[in-house]
């Protein structure tokens, strides 16, 4: 996910010679955080999902209920004249889903669920054995991720390679220009847009995502019992990690189609290898002149 130049890089294998310029982009611990976090995202969205379905719907506040009108979006099924029928509310707009959210599974015997079996891990409706999965992967991708940040502070690899600087930032609108336009420059470092773009998820969807995790937690709520308070109470915290969930997808998205368009197999041959073919000749540093 982010540029892991520091260090010393080893000699280009004698299989890639011959297609230079070649520079060693990504290090064994970037190429191993990046990894374990993909595995471990894919495990919480999925296992996210099935605890979501325990109850399809979020709210704002601190409590809910039939005495509170604080909804904010809703996944349900229901029966009418019609038949049976799927629909989310969001903000009190509805929208009928039939087949994929609030109801979903055999047309002929539908079940009422917010998100379809395929989408959740396990299948079935297991609440337990989701929070299990969720828990376990949570506190792996937390650790890592707190590693990587102590790490990053340490060697200065947050400041040299992912912070913006001023003339990052006057360079945005071509990057936004030569974005739209498919227009990519392969070089050692990130250029504006990806540095915003990882920053954005390694310092803030993340973090928020953990917190917001916390907040929800009865044993948390106990031992820092303001942390859902200054979220806004336990049931805006919930819908806080339902919306960054939906931004960290979106990012998902996105990042594969950047892959795709910049050219897959240098891409992936970068975060597998660590070797990534850049526009111009490496200067004896390994990195792009």
């Amino acid at each position: 996910m982010e540029n892991g130049s520091e260090g010393a890089a080893p000699a280009v294998p004698r299989q890639l010679r011959a297609s230079a310029p070649l520079i060693y982009r990504q290090s064994a611990w970037t190429r191993a955080t990046h990894w374990i976090w993909a595995v471990s995202l894919f495990f919480l969205l999925l296992s996210g999902l099935q605890i979501f379905n325990a109850h399809p719907t979020l709210y704002l506040g601190d409590q809910s209920g039939f005495g509170f009108d604080n909804e904010v979006l809703a996944m349900r099924g229901e029966n009418t004249a019609n038949g049976p029928v799927g629909y989310v509310r969001v903000l009190g707009a509805r929208f009928e889903t039939s087949g994929v959210l609030g109801l979903s599974g055999d047309p002929e015997r539908p079940v009422g669920r917010g998100f379809p079996a395929w989408a959740t891990i396990p299948s079935g409706q297991d609440l337990a054995t989701g929070r299990v999965i969720h828990f376990f992967f949570a506190w792996i991708l937390s650790g890592t991720l707190l590693v990587w940040l102590v790490a990053g502070l340490i060697n200065g690899h947050i400041r040299r390679d992912l912070a913006p600087r001023l003339a990052d930032i006057s360079r945005l609108p071509r990057d936004v220009v030569d974005h739209l336009k498919l227009k990519f420059h392969h070089t050692s470092d990130y250029n504006t847009l990806q540095k915003l773009a990882y920053a954005g998820v390694l310092f803030v969807l993340l973090p928020l995502m953990i917190l917001t995790g916390l907040a929800m937690s009865p044993s948390m709520n106990a031992a820092v019992p303001f942390l859902a308070d200054v979220l806004g109470g336990r049931q805006t915290a919930r819908t806080i990690h339902f919306i960054v969930m939906v931004l960290l997808v979106g990012f998902f998205l996105i990042h594969m189609l950047m892959i795709v368009a910049a050219g897959p197999i240098n891409e992936l041959r970068s975060i597998v290898t660590g070797w990534y073919r850049v526009d111009y000749k490496p200067d004896n540093t390994g990195r792009s002149a």
